[in-house]
């Protein structure tokens, strides 16, 4: 499997659970010391701090959010991918740089 489509099926579960307002699931695929920079919210840091924030998003947002990986690259244990978002008229589209760090578990 490319590391572009072991990405987008990682972003697929992030989605799945966005879209089902479940900012646990959401959090549940960042580190424990993940962080969050957004332009629409201030910085997060860690699951707790990731998951409040998502607490917000997911009641505000609808249900169709889509996350597609336009480009990815990896080495060794880390990896990146550019991903086009969105949600619809209403929240917005946009572009998402996201860095991996494969974990043993």
């Amino acid at each position: 499997m490319s590391i572009r489509d072991e990405l987008q099926e990682f972003l697929d579960i992030y989605v799945a659970a966005y879209r089902s307002k479940d900012a646990a699931g959401c959090a549940a695929i960042f580190a424990p010391d993940g962080e969050v920079h957004s332009p629409y919210a201030p910085r997060a840091r860690g699951r707790a701090a990731i998951e409040s924030l998502h607490a917000v998003w997911t009641q505000a947002a609808g249900t169709n959010k889509t996350l597609a990986v336009t480009e990815a690259g990896s080495s060794g244990d880390l990896a990146w991918c550019l991903a086009a978002y969105s949600e619809g008229e209403a929240m917005g589209n946009g572009t998402s740089l996201s860095v991996f760090e494969r974990q043993a578990d």
